[in-house]
């Protein structure tokens, strides 16, 4: 590894756990190169991450092949899953690219772009830990874009019966592994290995290295499929008996002085760093595979003998999954379980609305460009009694009033004293009634600025939600002013 990698790494390991947390989408700091060999082409390639703009992801390019060819981290673009992941798009192949995706998306990284000049990632070590390191020493910069990340409201399942490979993603307030191996290895036995959130990532997942099946060792040397293999990448499990001529024609052929089996099964090539290391290793993979959807996502990943195939197969269900449900990332979610920010005694203090009128019970998220109320619609409304009494909804009007209300909570958001200001709504416009709203319901009102405020003008656009179905959707314009103001 480059020295300057080793001498920058520690410096920037507490900015990078910071930088982790973000909201926003991240890139690299500066560009980073690392040297090595591919492990099944034995190729030696020279790779540079670069920092990209908000919204690129990752992509691979191919500087050795004329016209350079753009590749883009995307399961649609796979091509091979029989030892490692491979994608291909525009002419441009490259193979074994999970261990670097896992280490991005270890590090929060949503932006780069990585320039080869050969056909596979360098295997480094069999992990993600040279990867990372290289990433925490260019840096990570935040980026003046919201990283969008898509939670799931119901399980997606994929199972293998051939393989007997199940995944499963089940709804969660975060990102969550799981992975279960059992190889029907007496050496092995069953593993299990847990992330229960992605800071988890860089110390616990990481630096776990791949593994492999001395029989698989054998086979794959007597067909020449890793020109790339030293021993020095794989943690080598040997599950039969092995006579002492097969050692010593492995020593020959990895350069060792001799090569001996450990009692607990493993060859001595590397320590295990840890004794589930093998089942770790495999969630790593998953990170790296479900990287191939191309979106953040909040859900409970639970793998089970997981392969990059199967990864592979559940990326597409999950991307399949979002594409045909992406409009519903941008419906707040409401627990009514949980402290809200301002209750009605605040809400009391800001607005100068009383019943009545006041149609806000509480505000659920605020920050500088984004308001999120609540309303509980019930059959004691006032208007429910003369508004359709056979058959009540509430007035399209009144819904935009509560958005209005909504809204002045945020554009007083920034004032010390919003109890001296009121908002004075200028214009409404493409107003849209979707879906009625009946006595019963809760509505869900969010606003989000469409620019920022300049000489006290708000301008929002607002929607009402009741579940998952938008009801009412509403750009508004207000005037913030103080009450002394003649």
């Amino acid at each position: 590894m480059n020295e300057a990698i080793v001498i920058n790494t520690e410096r920037k390991k507490i900015e990078t756990l910071h930088a982790k947390n973000s909201q926003n989408q991240q890139t690299l700091k500066g560009p980073v190169t690392l040297h090595g060999v591919g492990l099944h082409t034995g190729a030696n390639v020279t790779m540079t991450m670069r920092p990209a703009n908000p919204g690129y992801g990752i992509r691979f390019q191919r500087v050795d092949i004329a016209d350079k060819p753009i590749v883009k981290a995307d399961v649609d673009y796979v091509v091979d899953t029989s030892r490692g992941t491979t994608i291909e798009h525009n002419g441009a192949r490259v193979s074994t690219i999970e261990h670097t995706l896992a280490a991005l998306v270890g590090l929060g990284i949503d932006n780069a772009l990585i320039e080869m000049d050969g056909p596979e990632v360098p295997i480094m070590d069999g992990s993600a830990k040279q990867f990372m390191d290289a990433i925490e020493s260019a840096g990570i910069q935040e980026q003046d874009a919201k990283r969008v990340v898509y939670s799931i409201d119901t399980n997606i399942h994929y199972y293998d019966p051939v393989k007997n490979v199940d995944m499963l993603a089940v709804p969660s307030t975060n990102y969550q592994i799981t992975a279960l191996i059992d190889f029907n290895s007496p050496v092995l036995g069953t593993q299990h290995a847990g992330m229960k959130q992605l800071s988890d990532f860089r110390t616990e997942i990481g630096p776990c290295r791949t593994f492999c099946f001395l029989h698989e060792l054998e086979y794959l040397l007597d067909n020449n499929l890793i020109k790339g293999g030293d021993l020095n990448n794989a943690i080598v499990v040997v599950d039969k008996v092995v006579s002492q001529d097969e050692l010593n024609r492995l020593a020959i052929v990895f350069n060792k002085q001799k090569i001996e089996v450990k009692q607990e099964g493993i060859l001595n090539n590397i320590q295990l760093h840890y004794t589930n290391e093998p089942a770790r290793h495999k969630l790593l993979d998953v990170v790296g595979d479900l990287a191939l959807v191309g979106h953040s996502i909040n859900a409970h990943i639970i793998a089970s003998r997981p392969g990059h195939a199967s990864n592979v197969e559940f990326a597409r269900k999950i991307k399949q999954y979002i594409k045909k449900n992406k409009h519903l990332s941008d419906i707040p979610h409401y627990d009514p379980s949980q402290q809200a920010i301002y209750d009605i005694n605040h809400i009391n203090k800001i607005l100068p609305h009383r019943y009545p009128m006041l149609l806000v019970d509480k505000i659920i998220e605020l920050s500088d460009t984004h308001v999120v109320g609540i309303k509980n619609a019930t059959f004691n409304e006032e208007f429910f009694q003369g508004h359709f009494p056979g058959n009540p909804v509430m007035p399209g009007v009144l819904q935009i009033e509560a958005l209005a209300q909504t809204g002045g909570i945020l554009a007083m958001n920034n004032i010390s004293d919003p109890e001296n200001y009121n908002t004075y709504f200028l214009k409404i416009d493409k107003v849209r009634f979707k879906n009625v709203v009946r006595p019963g319901d809760t509505l869900i009102l969010k606003l989000e600025l469409l620019s920022p405020i300049r000489r006290g003008i708000c301008e929002m656009r607002g929607m009402v939600y009741v579940g998952n179905k938008l009801a009412t959707e509403a750009e508004l314009v207000a005037q913030i002013s103080r009450k002394d103001k003649k």
